[in-house]
C-alpha cells in the first residue's frame, strides 16, 4: 500500500512542475486580439482546471499485500487525500488567471510598439495627399491662367508645357503615397501611451511569477490522510477492518529551495530587461528611433526652409515683369514653390506628430 500511495504522489508532484514550466515557456504572441486573448485564456484555464481536478480528487487505493511479519496476506482499499494537493488547485487556477492577464497586457504592449511607427508613417502620408491636392488644385488654376496667355499669344507651348511636366510629377506623387498607404498594415492601437502599457506588462509578470512562486514553494510540505478498509484472503476469514493513516512530510532544503527562487525571480526580471524581442527592451528601442526621426525631420525642414526662402526672395525680385522670360521664370519658380511646399509641409506634419508621440508615450 505505501508503494501505491507513493506512486500517485509522485505524478501528482510531476503534474505540477510540468503546468509551472509550460506557463514559463508558453510565448506571448504579437498582434493579439480580443478573440485571440480570450483562445488563450480558454486554453490556459482548461489546463489549470484539468489539474484543479485532479490535485482535488481524492486517489483511490486498492492492492494486495504481503505483511513482513508473518500474518497472512491482506487485500486493502481505500482513499488517500493530501492537503498539499488541495492548495495546489487553488494555486493552480491562480496563477492561470494571471497568466491570461500577463498574455492581455504582453500583446496590447507588443502590439502598439510593432505597429507604433507605421501608424504615424499612415498619418503622415494620408496628411501628405491632402498637401497634393492642394498643389494640384493651384497648379490647374496656374495652368488655366496659361492656357488664356496661349492663346492670346502670350506664352510659348514650350512654357505651358513646362507646368504639365510639374502635373505629371504631382500625379506620380500622388500614386507613390496612396500605392504606401496601401501596403501599410495599422490595426487599432490601445489608447494609452506605452510607458503605461509596459507597465501593465511588468505589474502582470510580478503577478504571474509570485503566482507561479506559490505554486512551487508548496512542494515543500504535505500532509496525507489515507482511509479504507483490509481482509485477509488467504485464507479469506473474518470482516473488513477499518485503517486511517495520517503523513506529515517536509522537505529539509526548503531554506535553500525558497532562496534559488527569489534568486531565480530576480534573474528573470535582469533577463527581461535586456531580451531582444522583449517589450521592454522594444519600447525602449521604439524611443530612439522616434528621437533620431525627430531630428531627421528637424535638419530636414531647416533645408527645406532655406530653399523657400531663396524662391520667395526671386519671386519679389521679379516684380510685375511681364516679358516672355520673366514670365516663364515666374512659372518655374512657382511650380517649385508648389512641389516645395508639399515637402515643407510634410515635414512639418512628421515633426509635430513624432514630438507629440515622444511627450504622450515616454
Amino acid at each position: 500500500m505505501p508503494s501505491i500511495q507513493a506512486k500517485f504522489k509522485a505524478s501528482q508532484t510531476k503534474f505540477t512542475a510540468g503546468f509551472a514550466i509550460a506557463m514559463l515557456l508558453i510565448p506571448a504572441a504579437y498582434g493579439a486580439d480580443d478573440k485571440d486573448r480570450q483562445a488563450y485564456c480558454r486554453y490556459v484555464t482548461e489546463q489549470a482546471t484539468a489539474q484543479r481536478d485532479l490535485l482535488l480528487v481524492p486517489d483511490a487505493v486498492a492492492g494486495v499485500t504481503q505483511p513482513n511479519t508473518g500474518l497472512p496476506m491482506q487485500s486493502v482499499w481505500g482513499a488517500s487525500s493530501s492537503l498539499s494537493n488541495v492548495r495546489k488547485a487553488g494555486l493552480a487556477m491562480d496563477a492561470a488567471r494571471k497568466d491570461c492577464e500577463l498574455y492581455g497586457a504582453t500583446s496590447s504592449a507588443q502590439q502598439y510598439v510593432q505597429y507604433a511607427l507605421p501608424s504615424l508613417e499612415k498619418q503622415a502620408l494620408q496628411h501628405r495627399l491632402d498637401l497634393i491636392q492642394h498643389a494640384s488644385e493651384s497648379l490647374e488654376a496656374l495652368l488655366a491662367t496659361n492656357t488664356k496667355m496661349l492663346d492670346a499669344q502670350n506664352v510659348t507651348r514650350p512654357m505651358a508645357f513646362a507646368l504639365q511636366t510639374t502635373k505629371i510629377k504631382l500625379e506620380a506623387d500622388r500614386a507613390d503615397t496612396q500605392s504606401k498607404i496601401v501596403g501599410l498594415y495599422t490595426p487599432p492601437l490601445s489608447d494609452k501611451p506605452v510607458k503605461e502599457l509596459v507597465a501593465e506588462k511588468q505589474s502582470g509578470e510580478v503577478n504571474e511569477r509570485r503566482a507561479l512562486d506559490k505554486l512551487n514553494r508548496q512542494n515543500n510540505w504535505d500532509v496525507q490522510l489515507s482511509v479504507g478498509a483490509h481482509q485477509q484472503i488467504n485464507p479469506l476469514v473474518g470482516n473488513p477492518a477499518p485503517y486511517g493513516e495520517v503523513t506529515v512530510t517536509y522537505n529539509l532544503a526548503s531554506s535553500a529551495i525558497n532562496k534559488h527562487l527569489d534568486r531565480a525571480a530576480d534573474a528573470y526580471d535582469d533577463w527581461k530587461k535586456v531580451q531582444e524581442g522583449d517589450v521592454i527592451r522594444n519600447a525602449e528601442v521604439l524611443r530612439q528611433q522616434v528621437v533620431d526621426s525627430i531630428a531627421v525631420q528637424d535638419d530636414r525642414l531647416k533645408a527645406l526652409e532655406e530653399e523657400q526662402k531663396q524662391i520667395e526672395s526671386r519671386l519679389q525680385l521679379l516684380g510685375s515683369a511681364d516679358t516672355t522670360a520673366a514670365m516663364d521664370f515666374r512659372n518655374q519658380l512657382t511650380t517649385a514653390q508648389l512641389l516645395l511646399d508639399i515637402e515643407i509641409g510634410d515635414a512639418t506634419f512628421r515633426l509635430d506628430r513624432l514630438r507629440e508621440f515622444l511627450g504622450k508615450n515616454f
